[in-house]
C-alpha cells in the first residue's frame, strides 16, 4: 500500500467515510466533506482533484490493506484462524468502509472499479487457499462460496455491532470459525 497520506488528508477520508456510509455518495456534496474537516468545499480540491478521487482512494486502500495484510496472515502460523482474526479486527475498525463499500462500489470511475474488483478477488483467492490447504478435499468453488459466506457474517458489522469491541470480536470469530468447520464435512464426502 502507498505511504501514509497527510493528516488533513487522512482526515479528509475519514469524514468522508463517515459521511458517505451515512448519506451515501451520492448524498454527500463536496460543501459537507469540507465542513465536516473545518475547510471550505472548495478547498478540498487542493487535496483531492474530485469527488469521485475521494472515494476511489478509499476503496482502492481499503482492499489494497485488506490483501495485503490477507497475505501476511496466510504466511504466518494460523491459516485460516488468522485470517478470520484479521477480517473481523478489519470489519470492526472500519464498518463506514463495510457499509461505503457494499452501497457504493458502482460510483467509481471504471479504472477505480476494475483495480477494486482485481484486489477482492485476490483477498478471496487467499481465503480458498487457507481453507483448502485446511481442508484439502474441499473444491475450488466451495472454499470461495464458504469464504463469501465468511465475509457476509463478518462483514455485518455495521448492523450488527451491538456488543463491546472485546466481546463482538469474541462472538463473530467464533461464529465464522463454526460456519467454516462446515468443509469438513465437505471435505469429508469428497474422501
Amino acid at each position: 500500500m502507498p505511504g501514509s497520506p497527510s493528516p488533513r488528508r487522512r482526515q479528509i477520508l475519514d469524514a468522508s467515510a463517515e459521511l458517505f456510509a451515512r448519506s451515501g455518495f451520492r448524498g454527500v456534496s463536496i460543501d459537507d466533506i469540507g465542513a465536516a474537516v473545518g475547510i471550505s468545499g472548495p478547498a478540498l480540491y487542493r487535496h483531492f482533484p474530485r469527488k469521485e478521487a475521494i472515494l476511489g482512494e478509499l476503496l482502492v486502500g481499503i482492499s489494497e490493506e485488506l490483501l495485503e495484510e490477507g497475505r501476511r496472515r496466510w504466511d504466518a502460523p494460523g491459516g485460516v484462524e488468522a485470517l478470520v482474526d484479521w477480517h473481523v479486527e478489519f470489519a470492526l475498525d472500519h464498518p463506514d468502509l463495510i457499509t461505503v463499500q457494499a452501497r457504493d462500489l458502482d460510483a467509481l470511475g471504471p479504472e477505480d472499479r476494475e483495480h477494486v474488483r482485481r484486489l477482492q478477488l485476490a483477498y478471496v483467492e487467499v481465503w480458498v487457499g487457507a481453507l483448502r490447504e485446511e481442508h484439502p478435499g474441499v473444491d475450488v468453488r466451495t472454499a470461495r462460496a464458504a469464504a463469501h459466506a465468511a465475509f457476509g457474517l463478518i462483514n455485518s458489522t455495521p448492523h450488527s455491532a451491538r456488543l463491546a469491541r472485546a466481546e463482538m470480536a469474541a462472538l463473530l470469530r467464533r461464529m465464522a470459525l463454526q460456519a467454516l468447520q462446515a468443509l469438513r464435512a465437505a471435505d469429508g464426502e469428497r474422501h
